[in-house]
C-alpha cells in the first residue's frame, strides 16, 4: 500500500473526514449514523465552544484515493488545568483493521500531541467526557443507545497493538421490564413519604432558571469524578441546546432539600431509532419519519445524574429512579440503559443490580505515556 497521511485543513477534507464511518460500516445494522450536517457543525471551531480553549487536529489516511482510516488529536485545556496534568487525548477513531495504518495514523497524532507539550495520549473521547466517550469492548450484538458509540470489535486489538492500556471501563446497564422493580417502587414509596426531599421535573415555564440549577448542580456534584472535565458555560448551554428539542420534562428532575438544590437526573427518550431511519439526512420524508416514531419509542437512556457531596449517600439517587421508571412507564417506555458508570462506582454499580439490571456494553478509556 501507499499510505497518504492528510492533515485535515479545509471544508474538503472535513467533509471527507466526516463522510468515511458511513462508509466504513455500510453493511452493518448496528451503527447509529449520525447527521451529517450536524457533524460538520461540530468540527467548525465557529460553532463549537470546546474551541474556545483547546486545540485540535484532524487527520485521515488514504491509499490510492480511498480512505482507510480517521482520527482526532486534540488538547483539552479544562482538564489539565483541574486535573494539573498534561494530557492529549484522541477521538473518533476509525479504521480498517491494519495494523500497518493505524501506527501511522497515532504515530501522527502523538506527534502532533508531543508539539503541544502532551505526555499522555488518554481516549478515544470526542472531544471530552461530556460527549461520547470510550472504545465499546463487549457488548457488540445491539446497537448503542442515544449518544453512545458503536465499533467493530477488531478495533481494542488495533489500539493494544500500538501499546495502549486500559485506563478505565464504563459500564452500560440495561433493564427491561413492563414493571417497576418492586425493590426500586418500596424504596421510591418510603423516600417519598419521608419528605426529605422534593424531586420535580423540568419546568416549561422557569426553563432559564432550572437550567441554571442544573448547570450548579453539576459543577459541584461531578468535580471528584475519575475524568470530569468542568464545562464552560457556553459549552453547557451549547450542549442544552442540541438537547432540548429531543428532551422530554417528564424525565428531567430536580431534587432539592430545604429549597436548596440537591441533585438532577436526566433521561432521554432513544432516538438512535430514529436516526437509524434517517440515515444521517434530515429531509422532508426523514422529518415525517421523525414525527411518526417520536411518541412510539419504547427505550429510554439515563444520561447523566449527579448529587451533590453534603447529599450523597442519602437515596436520592434512588428516588431518581424510581421517579424516571414512573414517568416513564406512563409514556410506554419498557426498556431503560444507564449510562455510562464508571467501575469504580461502587454504589451505582450496585443499585442497578439490585434493581434487577444487567451490564449489556462496556466501554473503555485507554492510555498510553508518549
Amino acid at each position: 500500500m501507499s499510505l497518504e497521511i492528510i492533515k485535515v485543513k479545509d471544508k474538503k477534507q472535513l467533509s471527507d473526514f466526516v463522510k468515511f464511518p458511513y462508509e466504513l460500516y455500510s453493511q452493518n445494522d448496528l451503527w447509529v449514523p449520525p447527521i451529517f450536517n450536524e457533524q460538520m457543525d461540530f468540527f467548525e471551531i465557529k460553532k463549537n465552544p470546546f474551541f474556545e480553549h483547546s486545540k485540535a487536529q484532524l487527520f485521515y489516511i488514504k491509499n490510492n484515493g480511498e480512505i482507510l482510516a480517521r482520527l482526532s488529536a486534540h488538547t483539552n485545556t479544562m482538564h489539565n488545568k483541574f486535573h494539573n496534568d498534561k494530557k492529549g487525548f484522541f477521538g473518533f477513531f476509525e479504521s480498517i483493521n491494519d495494523n500497518s495504518v493505524v501506527r501511522l495514523l497515532f504515530d501522527n497524532a502523538v506527534e502532533w500531541l508531543k508539539d503541544q507539550g502532551c505526555n499522555v495520549i488518554s481516549g478515544p473521547f470526542n472531544f471530552t467526557t461530556n460527549d461520547e466517550c470510550g472504545l465499546l469492548v463487549d457488548g457488540f450484538n445491539s446497537s448503542p443507545f442515544v449518544m453512545m458509540t458503536h465499533n467493530f470489535e477488531y478495533y481494542q486489538d488495533l489500539l493494544t497493538s500500538y501499546g495502549f492500556k486500559k485506563a478505565m471501563d464504563l459500564y452500560a446497564w440495561l433493564l427491561e421490564s413492563d414493571n417497576m422493580p418492586p425493590f426500586l417502587e418500596a424504596v421510591g414509596k418510603r423516600m417519598t413519604k419521608s419528605n426529605q426531599f422534593t424531586v420535580r421535573c423540568l419546568n416549561k415555564k422557569n426553563l432559564k432558571e432550572d437550567i441554571e440549577t442544573v448547570f450548579e448542580i453539576y459543577q459541584k456534584a461531578w468535580e471528584r469524578n475519575w475524568g470530569f472535565v468542568p464545562m464552560t458555560k457556553k459549552e453547557f448551554d451549547h450542549l442544552v441546546k442540541i438537547l432540548l428539542p429531543i428532551v422530554n420534562p417528564e424525565l428531567v428532575f430536580i431534587a432539592e432539600s430545604e429549597g436548596k438544590p440537591a441533585g438532577f437526573s436526566v433521561a432521554l427518550p432513544d432516538y438512535n431509532f430514529i436516526l437509524k431511519k434517517l440515515n444521517g439526512k434530515k429531509t422532508l420524508p426523514g422529518i415525517i419519519k421523525y414525527l411518526y416514531f417520536k411518541n412510539r419509542l419504547k427505550s429510554l437512556r439515563v444520561i447523566t445524574m449527579g448529587v451533590i457531596k453534603e447529599y450523597q449517600g442519602k437515596g436520592i439517587d434512588s428516588l431518581f429512579y424510581y421517579y424516571t421508571w414512573k414517568n416513564g412507564m406512563k409514556a410506554g417506555f419498557n426498556r431503560g440503559e444507564f449510562s455510562w458508570v464508571l467501575e469504580t462506582n461502587t454504589m451505582m454499580n450496585k443499585i442497578a443490580k439490585h434493581l434487577g439490571a444487567d451490564i449489556h456494553k462496556i466501554y473503555r478509556v485507554f492510555e498510553k505515556d508518549i
